[in-house]
């Protein structure tokens, strides 16, 4: 049977039990309704009882009542995606739900365990190191009472019984385990433990994990966080756990593998989200990302922030005592940098420059009244200055409060770019990011976020009677989330994937939500999209935190690709990745992938071609992957064949995804659109898990036979 009509077969034996406990919660709920109802029953009875009786009588309907609220008050609460796991120990009889809630049917049989009993211990501390007597442990997505998804993995490979069906990644390890022959049995061990020593590692300091495409560094990362957050709850429990991922697809992704765990502690963010009140889906070219991200662009913006805002006047005029007292704007000027030089945020320093400016008037008071030979009180101008309506007027508009949205739409302007980004950026630079900042019509980007969070923290808070903050509206957070104060820093534990594209200014703003935490990074050096690794490993360090105990593991097989696919793009990449980058695929299944060359004028057709092809060839998902600029291009050539199976995506959003098959359109194109060139490409390669087809008119990306 096929993986899709195994899933959809194992979703309908799990959506037999979830109904069934389902049904069983309602009994109990009836039940516990009708012990409140007797419970006011009896308190009515004990009103026509002597007095004597009354005081036992109302005791009795007090205590059922307040079980019987009780009751209803947890069958409530935890009525939403109630059964999240199951366990398939060695004894092919027994077998563990685990949910939020411990519920037994009528004969007192149970049907769920409480994921906090000692008996659902094992589905977050088993491994297949330390299996505990588990084959199989099963994840179980549901929405409110419908399954809509499992995934299992598989603890014993070798005790796996022919007739349990297995689905998501631990299908192929069932399989490898079954397979004969001591080498498969000699990978899967190997597998097994450099995962379980990765998810056990102590908690503490940073834990990186590194490897290929295929080689489970996401699936481990996740497996470390729910196993981290049951053995140390303590700890960790409180506080929450961060998980970060490159795109809103990704964090939809791991929503179904990390389970629920009865926590509302986790909180899933893509990287465009990172920010309250942000969600930022757009990628940019990949010079301007460039730019965006790199630590020149903090220096940049503590200038801006420090110019003379566009609208501010260039001029005070103030009467004091029939003398008319002025400021120009080289004395403007002059005030307001020497307000900024305590370096104090903007937002927190309006006094000072309140009292910097009166200062500057009671100097061109004193210059007067010396000159006409009249007695000057600096004390009174100061004073009588101070509490005028016209001088706090004129305050706020030279020294407003200022918002990060605000700021880089004032960058927009190109000379006042090029006065900020001085010495800093070229020409050409200048121009490509005042031209990007000026155009807010397709909304922020993704590298815009971080940019926005490094000037929320330089500007300061604005003070919290005048208007509410540009960027601020209610967070985009996971379902059942705790409200957490605005910009929460206070993570316990923080696990970054796809880390190796972090920019330098990324980094900084995921190290803000992570001062007190630990952490657990996930990347694979290999797959940077990132031209500078070196200003992104020192953002990171600066991160983590100089004196933090850090450990790196590195996974080294590949179980997603086969090893056809896999030595396509090996070679693809060779030239970029050191001795022992690059991980082994053990999987082969006898089919090549498919090189094609076509004319550029061919090329839709042949697409749709490739397109129908697979997806009569294959029963799971097609995806077709192109440069992000032709996105909406090669989407529009395949409008016609509605098939949900099939997904277009750019090149830098197929990172972290995988489909049964893969058509690459144009591997050249994504090449030439990254700063990285043939990594990117490395990446789009490695997505397929049995068939590829590369569509290409320009053979160049091919390396030299």
């Amino acid at each position: 049977m096929s993986e899709p009509r195994v899933r959809r077969a194992e979703i309908a034996i799990e959506q037999a039990h979830v109904d069934r406990v389902y049904t069983r919660l309602d009994e109990l709920r009836a039940q516990a309704e009708a012990m409140r109802t007797k419970g006011y029953e009896i308190g009515q009875g004990a009103q026509r009882e002597a007095i004597f009786e009354q005081a036992s009588m109302l005791f009795e309907r007090d205590m059922m009542v307040y079980h019987a609220n009780q009751t209803l008050q947890t069958l409530d609460a935890e009525y939403e995606g109630l059964v999240f796991g199951r366990l398939d120990h060695l004894d092919d009889a027994e077998r563990t739900y685990v949910g939020r809630l411990g519920i037994r049917d009528a004969e007192f049989d149970n049907l769920v365990t409480d994921w906090r009993a000692p008996a659902a211990a094992a589905f977050y501390q088993a491994t297949a190191e330390e299996p505990m007597d588990v084959v199989r442990r099963r994840v179980i997505r549901c929405s409110g009472q419908n399954v809509l998804d499992v995934d299992d993995d598989v603890l014993i490979a070798d005790a796996v019984p022919e007739d349990m069906q297995i689905v998501g990644e631990g299908a192929l390890m069932a399989a490898l385990g079954r397979s004969r022959g001591e080498r498969m049995r000699d990978i899967v061990a190997t597998i097994q433990k450099e995962q379980d020593e990765v998810i056990r590692a102590p908690w503490r300091g940073v834990t990186e994990i590194t490897g290929g495409p295929g080689t489970g560094k996401t699936a481990v990362a996740l497996h470390r966080a729910a196993y981290l957050l049951y053995r140390y709850r303590r700890q960790l429990g409180g506080a929450g756990v961060l998980v970060i991922g490159p795109s809103g697809v990704f964090t939809s992704y791991i929503s179904r593998v990390l389970p629920s765990m009865g926590e509302t502690n986790v909180e899933l963010r893509a990287l465009g989200e990172v920010l309250d009140g942000l969600e930022a889906t757009r990628q940019d070219a990949a010079p301007l990302a460039a730019v965006k991200g790199s630590l020149r662009m903090r220096k940049i913006l503590l200038r801006a922030l420090r110019d003379t805002p566009p609208e501010a006047p260039d001029e005070m005029r103030i009467v004091y005592r029939g003398e008319v007292l002025k400021l120009n704007a080289r004395d403007l000027e002059k005030v307001r940098r020497k307000a900024h030089t305590q370096g104090a945020p903007p937002n927190r320093s309006r006094i000072r420059a309140a009292e910097l400016l009166l200062d500057a008037l009671a100097a061109k008071a004193e210059e007067y009244a010396k000159a006409d030979g009249k007695p000057f009180e600096r004390a009174d101008l100061i004073t009588e200055l101070g509490e005028r309506i016209d001088f706090h007027r004129f305050l706020v508009v030279w020294w407003p409060v200022l918002y990060p949205a605000q700021i880089l739409k004032w960058l927009g302007e190109e000379k006042r770019l090029a006065a900020a980004s001085k010495g800093i950026l070229n020409r050409g630079e200048i121009s490509m990011l005042a031209a990007d900042l000026a155009d807010r019509s397709r909304g922020w980007s993704i590298a815009d976020v971080a940019l926005l969070d490094e000037l929320r923290v330089l500007i300061g808070p604005p003070p919290k009677r005048k208007r509410r903050q540009v960027i601020e509206v209610e967070p985009q957070r996971s379902g059942g989330t705790p409200t957490r104060p605005e910009h929460y820093d206070e993570y316990s534990h923080v696990v970054v994937d796809e880390s190796q594209d972090l920019s330098p200014m990324q980094w900084r703003m995921v190290g803000r939500r992570g001062k007190y935490a630990s952490w657990t990074v996930v990347g694979d050096p290999v797959q940077s999209s990132w031209p500078d690794p070196a200003e992104a490993a020192q953002a990171r360090d600066q991160a983590f935190g100089v004196k933090t105990a850090r450990r790196r593991f590195t996974l080294r097989t590949n179980y997603r690709n086969s090893a056809e696919i896999f030595d396509l793009a090996a070679k693809v990449v060779a030239g970029h990745a050191e001795s022992g980058e690059l991980p082994v695929a053990v999987r082969k299944t006898g089919v090549e992938p498919e090189v094609r060359p076509v004319e550029a004028t061919g090329l839709a057709s042949a697409t749709q071609a490739a397109v129908k092809e697979l997806l009569g060839g294959v029963e799971g998902t097609v995806g077709v992957i192109t440069a992000m600029d032709r996105v909406p291009e090669v989407a529009g050539w395949l409008s016609g064949q509605a098939d949900e199976r099939l997904k277009v995506v750019g090149s830098l959003d197929s990172k972290g995804l995988e489909y049964d098959a893969v058509v690459l359109v144009e591997p050249n194109d994504l090449i030439t659109e990254s700063t990285t060139g043939r990594r990117v490409l490395y990446v789009a390669l490695t997505r397929a898990t049995q068939q590829l087809i590369v569509l290409a008119s320009n053979p160049d990306w091919l390396p030299p036979a």
